[in-house]
This record gives structure tokens, C-alpha cells and sequence, in this order.
């Protein structure tokens, strides 16, 4: 709907170029004149081309009185000129090719004019072409200057008694976004980082020490506010405080983070619920960086939000190629590195490190699962979306093309999950297993429940404690603070008769969390490894995603 300005309403100044960098100012502080006539065109418009004589005329017969006619064009340089060659105008023409001033004026078609007097109080105003409007406009602009108006139509024309104009090229879908893009960038608060004009972007934020060793996006005021655009949350809402630094992230900070990771802004709400998680004393990020072991937040999503981001949960789930998993994850990463100070070298301290750090992030298959999904079983509704951040190493293979029942896959599962950290480190605290669908297919089959499966686990890898604990031969295994208080002796070592009980990879079965992804061909399942037992390790945490 037009807002252009009408009689009794003060116009917006503004300040322009023409085409030979000269300022053309109106308003107040503009050349003082008794009117001036504001006439707004592009270069393919039609009723562009029917209005621009007549405006030259106007021009020609009262700018001796003191009338001022400033074109505005919605076009560049070359293509202004060419209008103004075509017609043989005369009067000054400003270029207003970043359409920040058509946007204010609100008008929705060109030619638009706008008459003001010197205080830029609006006497005449229409958009299109009317004969009668422009007209009025002429009769009220030669009072203002003292003069006789001239007829707009000369004897032997006939113009027409009106014509629709042209779309405004502020109605471009293009245009709409970049120029509300640039309305809202005026709310952001963040530092502004100013590039020379000479270096590149990506070596200069490099240089600045803002990536992960990949090329960023640069986080132009721009994309920042349209990443915005993908979350309801204000910009300067705190998210989280970061570790280590526990410096606070605001909406917007993780946005900026976002734009440079490569995200959409669609992707904003799972890289905001992701930092939430990731900043609970439960996850324990600052020992996740802090630890020399090479484990890394691995953002696993769950409802409706997969589809809409669209998020892969199936083939090639872990690995390359869509868009959503390697830039949420990644974002993440940059959010503890740029804003909590988490760089690898200083705070994060992990001897080897995996590809994982870069970022990782996949989705449940909950579509072709035998159970609930993961964050249903962890206290959610199947239709809201969440994400779960685990502390992860990176996934390894459970090859088992032969099973061809649940016990014998279980225990295939449960055999491969032992090697996690070191097959006698048992008493362990929380691991996952990504089940394939073909896998899963098995389980269904069977009506193996995930309840089954963990206590086959449990079962295929209690080994005699004896075997588990450090010897001569393997001075690594499992230490006594993992074994339950009641196997003890006064010597706060295990006791004779429990040396033969069988003890299982893990504490509690619960700790084994299970989800279905992956492609529909191959029967090949992952384990992925946690870190460290008891309070002073990780658990994995779920959250809700808020738009």
C-alpha cells in the first residue's frame, strides 16, 4: 500500500549524487527555492516515458520563477543518461540507486511527484499519470512562485486522462530483502570490524583469527540482519554465557557466527538451541575444550525442523554435502571459538583432534525407525523439534552383513561398542549408537525393543572383572572408582569374591543412546564414543528449538 506523502505532511530530506558526483540536496538545507517539484522515474517505465516531457515542460516554463525540479532516478548512471537523452531533460537528476530514498517516500509505482515548499511541506502529490493531477500540481506550483501556470496539454496533443504506473523497484523481491536487510542491520549492536578496502575478505578474517582454518562468510551488516530474519528471538536476548570465557551470546552474536559458518537463516533456531545445550554445566563444555581427549559437540536433530532445513538424516549421514549439517555444527564451533575464547592451542587442549571439530550435525531417521525417536524417549513430543548435543568422538564402523537375528546383531553392536576408549576400560558412562535402517529393519522384525538391545549389550560385554582390571600385561584398564562401592574391601580394593562377576561396558544401560540414520543400502551401524565417567565428564543434553 502507497504511503507517499500527501499535501499537509512534511517530505523526507535527503542528500543524493547525479552522475557526476555533485550534490543534490532537498529539503531545509537544500537550494532555497519557493517549491520544488520531486519527480521519481526509471528508465523503463512507460508512463515514465509519457510523464518526463511533460515535467520539462514545467520546468522550462517556471524555473525563471524560482521552481526547482529535481529528478530522482531508480537507475544507474548509463541508463539514467539514456532517459535523459530520450526525452532532452534539463533539470537535475539525482541518482538513487541504493533506493533508500524511494523506500522512504513508500510510493508503489513510478513516476512519482511529490511538490513541497521550502520547508519540504508537501503541497500537491500523486503517483501514475493523471492529467487533471498534474494539473492541480502545476497551477499550485506557478502560485507558489508568482507566476501564470502553463497548460500541460498544447493545443493539437491529447493525453490520456490517466495512466497506471510502473512498478517501484522497491517492490523487486530482491530489493525488498536487501533494503529490509539494511532496516534492520540499524538494531544490530555488535562491534563493527572495518576491512581495509585493499585486502580480501577472507585472508582479513583470517588474519583477524575469526575462522577454523576454512574460508568464512563475512558477516556483512546485511547478512547478519537477514540471518536474523529466521528467529522471532530480539537480537540482544542472551543466549547463553560461552565457555571458557563464559562471555554472554547474544541472538545476534550467534547469528554473525551463523552467517560465517555458511548457515540459511532457517538454520538460526537449531544453532540457538544448539549453543543453549551446549552451555549447561551438564555438557560441560568448558571440559569438553579443556580435555586432551578429541571428543567435539555433535548436534543431533530431531522433528519436524529436518524437514524444513533440509537436514540429512540418511545416506552419507555423517559426512559431506548438505548444506544444514556441516554449517549448524560449524556455527556452533565458531560461537565457542569466536565469542567463549575455545581455540584449539590455548583452551582446547585435544592431543589429536577429529574431523569433527569442525562441526558436526545429523539427523534422526525417525521415519524409518522401529522406536520412538531419540527425543521422545528423552521426555520431548514427537512433533516438536529439538536438538541433542553430545560430547563425541568420531564415529566408528559396526560392520555386520550376516546377522540375521536381533540377539546375534545386538551382540555384534555390543562387541564393537567395547573397543570404545579401550576394551577393558568398562563401567563407562555414555555413548552412541547410530543403528542403519537396515539394521533397524532386523530389531523390528524380532519386536527387539531398545530396551533389548541395551541389555544385550550389557550382557555380550560383562566381562569377568578380573579380565577388565590393570595387570601386568595391560597395565591400562578399568579403575577402582568405577566399580560399585559394594564391591570394595576396607583396602578400598575389589574384593576377592567379586573378581569373577561379570562387569559390562557400561554403568547403567540408559547411558547407551540409540537413534536410527543413515542410507537405506548397507548394513553398517556406527559407534560413537562419549567422554569420561562420572561427574566431571559430559552428558548429553536436549533441548527444545524456538522459532
Amino acid at each position: 500500500m502507497s504511503t507517499l506523502p500527501l499535501p499537509g505532511f512534511r517530505a523526507a530530506s535527503f542528500a543524493l549524487r547525479d552522475a557526476v558526483g555533485d550534490s543534490c540536496v532537498f529539503g531545509p538545507d537544500g537550494p532555497a527555492a519557493p517549491a520544488t517539484l520531486l519527480f521519481f522515474f526509471k528508465h523503463d517505465c512507460a508512463t515514465c516515458d509519457l510523464t518526463a516531457p511533460l515535467v520539462e515542460r514545467v520546468h522550462g516554463a517556471l524555473s525563471g520563477s524560482g521552481l526547482r525540479v529535481l529528478g530522482v532516478s531508480q537507475d544507474d548512471v548509463s541508463l539514467t543518461a539514456a532517459f535523459a537523452k530520450r526525452h532532452g531533460l534539463t533539470f537535475s537528476r539525482a541518482l538513487d540507486t541504493e533506493l533508500l530514498v524511494s523506500e522512504e517516500y513508500g510510493f508503489d509505482a513510478v513516476p512519482a511527484l511529490v511538490l513541497a515548499d521550502g520547508d519540504a511541506n508537501v503541497l500537491a502529490s500523486f503517483e501514475g499519470f493523471g492529467k487533471i493531477d498534474l494539473q492541480a500540481l502545476v497551477d499550485v506550483a506557478a502560485e507558489r512562485c508568482g507566476t501564470v501556470a502553463p497548460a500541460i496539454e498544447r493545443e493539437g496533443e491529447t493525453l490520456p486522462d490517466t495512466r497506471p504506473g510502473c512498478g517501484s523497484k522497491v517492490h523487486d523481491p530482491d530489493v525488498a530483502r536487501r533494503l529490509a536487510a539494511r532496516r534492520d542491520a540499524s538494531k544490530l549492536a555488535a562491534r563493527r570490524v572495518r576491512m581495509p578496502a585493499d585486502l580480501d575478505p577472507f585472508e582479513f578474517l583470517d588474519q583477524q583469527g575469526l575462522t577454523d582454518g576454512l574460508p568464512v562468510v563475512p558477516p556483512t551488516e546485511e547478512r547478519v540482519a537477514r540471518m536474523l530474519a529466521g528467529t522471532s528471538r530480539q537480537p540482544g536476548d542472551v543466549v547463553a554465557d560461552v565457555p571458557p570465557n563464559l562471555a554472554p551470546a547474544t541472538v545476534e552474536k550467534v547469528a554473525i557466527n551463523a552467517v560465517m559458518a555458511g548457515c540459511k537463516p532457517e538454520y538460526l533456531p537449531v544453532v540457538i538451541a544448539a549453543v543453549e545445550a551446549a552451555c549447561t554445566d551438564a555438557f560441560n563444555l568448558h571440559g569438553v575444550l579443556a580435555t586432551t581427549y578429541f571428543v567435539g559437540p555433535l548436534v543431533i536433530v530431531n522433528g519436524p525442523i529436518r524437514h524444513e532445513t533440509g537436514l540429512n538424516c540418511g545416506r552419507n549421514v555423517f559426512g559431506q554435502g548438505t548444506r544444514a549439517n556441516a554449517t549448524i555444527g560449524r556455527a556452533l564451533q565458531l560461537v565457542v571459538r569466536n565469542v567463549g575464547g575455545g581455540r584449539p592451542g590455548e583452551v582446547d587442549m585435544s592431543t589429536l583432534g577429529q574431523p569433527g571439530k569442525f562441526g558436526a550435525c545429523i539427523g534422526e531417521l525417525e521415519e524409518l525407525s522401529c522406536w520412538e525417536p531419540l527425543h521422545v524417549e528423552r521426555g520431548f513430543d514427537r512433533e516438536q523439534s529439538t536438538v541433542t548435543v553430545f560430547a563425541a568422538e568420531a564415529p566408528r564402523a559396526i560392520r555386520d552383513q550376516l546377522s540375521r537375528n536381533s540377539r546375534s546383531l545386538a551382540a555384534s553392536m555390543g562387541l564393537s561398542l567395547e573397543a570404545i576408549a579401550h576394551v577393558k576400560l568398562h563401567g563407562m558412562d555414555q555413548a552412541l549408537l547410530v543403528v542403519s535402517p537396515e539394521h533397524a529393519r532386523t530389531f523390528e522384525r524380532d519386536g527387539f525393543t531398545r530396551d533389548d538391545l541395551r541389555a544385550r549389550i550389557q550382557e555380550v560385554t560383562g566381562r569377568p572383572l578380573r579380565d577388565v582390571l590393570p595387570n601386568e600385561e595391560c597395565q591400562k584398564g578399568t579403575g577402582v572408582r568405577a566399580l560399585p562401592k559394594e564391591w570394595l574391601g576396607p583396602d578400598g580394593r575389589p574384593s576377592p569374591e567379586v573378581l569373577d562377576r561379570p562387569f559390562p561396558k557400561f554403568s547403567q544401560p540408559e547411558n547407551i543412546l540409540i537413534m536410527v540414520a543413515g542410507g537405506t543400502a548397507g548394513k553398517f551401524s556406527a559407534a560413537v564414543g562419549g567422554w569420561a565417567s562420572g561427574g566431571l565428564g559430559s552428558k548429553a543434553v536436549t533441548r527444545a528449538i524456538e522459532r
